[in-house]
């Protein structure tokens, strides 16, 4: 996992150790000691080093007022993995969820310590051609896992809207980025306007949709949130869970395969995205699977081809990361913004809102396809 360095705000340990002690006897033995991961900047993530030598992972709420009630759920992220840990789906054992604040300043909750590998770079380089496959083919089987369980079954079936995905998604960054373009930057004095193709791509988008399907859906599913084990290419943990709900398949679908439509020859590709190693990688890497292979496996076990609307949910992934980096911008704009990058990645806004119109017009191009098909069958 991760490396874990010193906790970087001041947790009281003594508190959070008479809590766990008490709480969950069976797993807790004094002293309790703590680290921090590097990882998990939204939802602080800690190592705790139990005193009989165990190791567990305790997640909590950031310190301080928050400015959204929804972000940062703790409580979501437990919820979901207690419902899906005697299940298929590989997710760590949760033990202990605190909603009370008084014990070290947030909600937490505490889960188990999974000792594994996680890969930053998707291209997965230092493996060999065989194994870089299967770790490829081991996460979207994981995803159909997920996809597959039946809300009700597992008591989620009130985690999130039973349907409409998609165009309660358009109302959302319909409002986000008309409340972001208004910013007005401080030197220039204008507000920064609007995402290239933007309305054109929304309008589409909802008289376009996919069939509407709702499973439970991870949110922000990637290779660098999965745990494999240590020395096969097989997943044994899927982490993160903070923007989990019930939504339409293909957004998880897409997420993950975002990589692939950065290196699509059938559309052009802005060089910023060419460019990068991690895409030069995958590109040239022995052993990456197809689009259509990954596909295939993930239709064997969920049961349903996506195929067809996978240029829908690219053009829809990216062109909700061009309103996140939009979001960025507008909050540079202001000098608002906490990251000595913002203005970098405020500028990430165009890139990806020009490759989510291609994949717009990729999409409408196999729409009109099949029109003329239909009527011939």
């Amino acid at each position: 996992m991760s490396a874990v360095g010193p906790v970087r705000q001041p947790i009281d340990v003594a508190s959070l150790e008479k809590y766990l002690i008490s709480h969950v006897p069976r797993c807790f033995r004094a002293p309790i000691t703590l680290k921090q991961f590097g990882y998990g900047q939204s939802n602080p993530t800690y190592l705790v080093l139990n005193g009989d030598g165990r190791k567990y992972v305790m997640r909590k709420k950031p310190p301080g007022s928050l400015l959204s009630k929804t972000a940062h759920a703790v409580e979501r992220e437990y919820r979901v993995l207690h419902s899906l840990q005697d299940t298929p789906v590989p997710t760590p054992r949760v033990h202990v969820l605190c909603e009370d604040s008084s014990v070290i300043g947030t909600p937490f909750y505490i889960m188990e310590f999974v000792k594994g590998r996680i890969f930053e770079n998707y291209a997965i380089p230092d493996v060999s051609a065989s194994d870089r496959k299967l770790i490829w083919k081991s996460a979207i089987q994981t995803l159909a896992l997920l996809h597959s369980i039946t809300p009700n079954n597992v008591n989620l079936q009130n985690y999130g809207a039973p349907s409409n995905f998609y165009r309660r998604q358009i109302s959302t960054w319909t409002k986000i980025h008309a409340s972001q373009s208004a910013a007005i930057d401080i030197e220039s004095k204008k507000p920064i306007g609007d995402l290239p193709h933007f309305h054109e791509m929304l309008k589409y988008f909802g008289e376009n949709l996919p069939e509407d399907r709702n499973t439970i859906v991870h949110g922000d599913f990637k290779i660098d949130n999965l745990i494999y084990h240590p020395t096969e290419p097989r997943v044994i943990g899927i982490v993160d869970w903070e923007l989990s709900t019930l939504g339409h398949p293909l957004s998880d679908l897409a997420n993950l395969l975002t990589p692939f439509s950065y290196i699509n020859p059938e559309v052009t590709v802005p060089s910023e995205f060419s460019a990068h190693k991690y895409n030069n990688d995958l590109k040239t890497l022995p052993g990456v699977p197809t689009p259509a292979e990954l596909l295939g496996w993930y239709q064997d076990i969920a049961g349903w081809n996506p195929a067809p609307d996978m240029n829908f949910a690219f053009a829809f992934t990216l062109m909700r990361g061009s309103a996140i980096f939009h979001g960025i911008a507008a909050r540079y704009a202001m000098r608002v913004a906490s990251s000595a990058q913002a203005y970098e990645n405020g500028e990430k806004r165009w890139g990806y809102s020009e490759l989510a119109w291609e994949y717009t017009k990729k999409y409408e191009e196999e729409i009109e396809s099949r029109k003329k098909i239909e009527p011939k069958l």
